[in-house]
């Protein structure tokens, strides 16, 4: 399969999103003056924005690939959950995974910019896992989209805000294997140990080291294969994919009994912002992986659309065609 390709049947891929999803909101204004209230700055607001965040920004990406989102996420019957309908549908994505629950808030994180610099950010959320109720409903939601369509991959997107519990975990991924879906994990620190028998993992360093408890120095090739084929004998594990910041990316394949393993170098760029960097990684990749691409292509054509998005100011979705001129270019 050649790129053009790959990059053609990303448009008929339909991809689950299972996450906290939360409401991105940013108030740009003027400070030209100190409170005379307290010794801070008093922010003008010119312009509030609303954006998709959390598994929203994958469900983004994904669409972004030519690919069909279908984003799994319990919100609260609230006005922010209502503005993040709004927000699905002007993406023309579907709501059918959305469940609204009176026991919980919609995650939204307010960022106040001034003089376009960020002064301050503040969140109203929970982090309390889903009651049996809330988890049994969501359940339901999920098993009825698996009924009614194709799904070609599955995401979980975790931010350890609760939607994601042992139960909705262990229910999922088995029936992923039942129904031969490769399944993919952005893991957060509260489930780390959680995800077992996942087709791929993709941890940045940070949280490898803590979600194993382990210590290492320097990310070469000895530290990263030890590390990751601990995570995959531990968790039963297909595919360790570890981001590494400015040092690039590491994926093992488990699938053979010879492990496959690389290191790949990040490319130099002038980074402007890294946010939303890790959505889009685990986006394209589990476009790849839906496609049985091979391991190191995978972290290939993923690694470089990391890079892409970290060239522009905020969360922004990766340009497509941007993304296959490079793979055309440097692979």
């Amino acid at each position: 399969m050649d790129y053009k390709d790959v990059f053609d049947k990303f448009n008929n891929l339909n991809i689950l999103i299972i996450g906290d999803v939360m409401v991105d909101s940013y108030q740009w204004g003027k400070v030209e003056r100190i409170s005379p209230e307290a010794p801070v700055p008093i922010c003008s607001v010119e312009k509030v924005e609303n954006r998709l965040g959390g598994a929203g920004n994958v469900a983004l990406n994904i669409k972004a690939m030519g690919a069909n989102p279908i984003l799994c996420s319990v919100i609260g019957k609230d006005n922010n959950g209502e503005n993040l309908i709004k927000l699905l549908q002007n993406e023309a994505m579907t709501t059918e995974g959305i469940l609204s629950s009176a026991l919980r808030p919609t995650t939204i994180k307010t960022r106040i910019i001034g003089n376009n610099t960020q002064m301050l950010r503040v969140d109203r959320e929970t982090t309390s896992l889903l009651n049996t109720e809330e988890e049994n409903s969501f359940l339901l939601l999920v098993k009825s989209i698996f009924e009614r369509k194709k799904i070609d991959a599955i995401v979980f997107q975790d931010y350890d805000k609760g939607v994601i519990t042992e139960n909705i975990i262990n229910t999922i991924v088995s029936i992923a294997k039942k129904k031969q879906i490769p399944t993919s994990v952005d893991p957060k620190h509260r489930n780390f140990a959680l995800y077992k028998g996942v087709t791929m993992f993709k941890p940045n360093l940070k949280e490898l080291k803590e979600g194993l408890k382990i210590e290492f120095d320097k990310p070469d090739m000895d530290n990263l294969s030890n590390a990751s084929l601990l995570l995959s004998s531990k968790q039963k594990i297909e595919k360790v994919f570890i981001t590494l910041s400015e040092y690039g990316v590491f994926i093992a394949d488990y699938k053979n009994k010879q492990a496959e393993t690389k290191l790949l170098p990040a490319h130099l760029r002038k980074i402007a912002d890294v946010s939303g960097a890790g959505d889009t990684v685990i986006s394209v990749a589990t476009l790849c992986l839906a496609l049985q691409l091979s391991a190191e292509k995978i972290a290939q054509i993923s690694n470089l659309a990391g890079g892409i998005v970290c060239e522009q100011v905020g969360v922004v979705p990766i340009d497509k065609q941007r993304l296959y001129k490079e793979v055309l270019n440097l692979l």
